[in-house]
């Protein structure tokens, strides 16, 4: 199985990714991105200091010139890039997968993403043939930008007010920078699991796996803050937990901060992606704002922001988007609007959260099926006749009346994802229990 993956390179080290690979990969990313300039970061795995300085190495043998920032956030590499006015940004990370992983996120200028469709096959061409080398090596230099990351952080935490924040950063990059920030901020700091440490510890960085929310719900309730916040490891995704020690699904969080930043910038257009409760729509159109539905994945999400010119958009993975941050996902910016939210409000995040759960959703549920195109075949046959709507943005969504659901396969393995809401508990089961018996598959493993 290929390492080069529909968004980004990921695989195990040494035996999937080593140093060989991500030299070919420097020397390949110079010529597919005709890129003479690029910024690189990586998070804190331990595999990511000798992957990074390998990468380095073939962006310098290939004629570019580096800016290395060391240690730091995907959300700040992209800044970096924005900031040196680089070609090209690359940042070794495996994000929130396990200790045994890393890998490697590419953009362009202006933080633009590159995918498999948009240059990332064309990196794995040229990387398997060895690259290329120039007639005159470039330059690589040590780059910080955290200073001027977090001012222009700060320009957009307004009205904050003293509150207790406890924070979760899985021992993932984010323990690094955020105390800084903190100070800043007129907000007592609660600190869980804040030293960097690429072994993971405690738990994994993925605070979209429940288990993975335990300790932080646990400190919530301990210490009566009134708000908690996971990251994951690379620094681009956050999860919130409520003052009473409860998780808050990110597609209720898309639709508060569309109401925030629809209350800056009435009308504008807000994206959510296909998996989200259809409160999020409703709450954009109750604000007087324009609701677009997009695909899954960053690269479609941005580059749909920037054809619509959207402010805002979230995705239930706990990426939430900003256009006044280039398009990007910024996980820290998502904790400043929801710190805004809060104490402007003087309300309660359970409380801002309670109406918008109006309705009951299964969660991303993955099953192992031998054959997905036909899996999907029978779904449809099924479906269609109480479906008042088939959509095909990604994968399958039937829509009826009281209940919608989405089968997207997966790119990489025998997989089929389903995602299922309906308007009560009781059908929201019934539905779960026959579209599971369509699926005709067993749940899958490690997902």
């Amino acid at each position: 199985m290929s390492v080069f993956k529909a968004y980004d390179v990921r695989g195990t080290y040494p035996d999937q990714v080593d140093e060989a690979l991500f030299r070919q990969m420097g020397r390949a990313a110079v010529q597919a991105l005709k890129a003479k300039s690029v910024v690189v970061g990586r998070d804190m795995r331990q595999s990511g200091v000798p992957l990074s300085q390998a990468l380095i190495q073939g962006l310098a043998d290939a004629g570019a010139d580096v800016v290395d920032l060391g240690m730091c956030s995907t959300p700040m590499l992209y800044f970096g890039v924005v900031h040196h006015k680089a070609q090209a940004g690359a940042m070794v990370t495996a994000s929130h997968n396990p200790a045994a992983y890393n890998g490697c996120k590419f953009c362009r200028e202006e933080a633009i993403p590159v995918a498999y469709g948009t240059g990332l096959s064309d990196i794995e061409r040229l990387a398997r043939a060895g690259g290329a080398f120039a007639e005159r090596a470039g330059t690589a230099q040590a780059g910080d930008v955290s200073a001027e990351y977090r001012a222009h952080l700060l320009k957009f935490a307004a009205e904050i007010k003293p509150l207790t924040v406890a924070v979760d950063t899985g021992n993932g990059v984010m323990g690094a920078f955020l105390p800084a920030l903190f100070e800043k901020l007129p907000c007592e700091l609660i600190p869980l699991y804040f030293e960097p440490d690429g072994t993971f510890p405690n738990h994994e960085a993925n605070p979209l796996k429940a288990e993975n929310l335990r300790d932080l719900c646990a400190k919530v309730s301990e210490t009566r803050a009134d708000l908690g916040i996971a990251f994951d490891g690379d620094g681009d995704r956050a999860m919130f937990v409520d003052e009473r020690g409860q998780a808050v699904p990110a597609d209720i969080v898309t639709a508060l901060f569309a109401r925030e930043m629809l209350a800056r910038e009435p009308g504008a257009a807000i994206l959510y992606d296909l998996r989200s409760s259809k409160a999020v729509p409703e709450a954009v159109r109750e604000a007087g704002g324009r609701p677009g539905m997009t695909r899954v994945g960053h690269s479609f999400i941005k580059a749909q922001m920037r054809e619509e010119q959207a402010v805002f958009a979230g995705e239930l993975s706990g990426h939430f988007y900003w256009r006044d941050l280039h398009y990007t996902d910024n996980a820290e910016m998502a904790m400043l609007t929801m710190l805004s939210i809060l104490s402007r409000s003087g309300a309660k995040l359970s409380d801002l959260a309670r109406p918008l759960q109006r309705y009951h959703a299964s969660g991303e549920l993955n099953f192992t099926v031998d054959d997905t195109a036909a899996a999907l075949k029978r779904i449809e046959e099924a479906l269609a006749p109480e479906a008042g709507q088939i959509l095909r943005l990604d994968g399958v969504s039937f829509v009826a009346q009281a209940w919608w659901a989405n089968f997207r396969p997966s790119n990489t393995e025998p997989v089929l994802r389903l995602n299922l809401e309906a308007d009560t508990a009781g059908l929201l089961a019934e539905r779960r229990e026959r579209l599971t018996a369509l699926i005709g598959g067993r749940p899958a493993e490690g997902h």
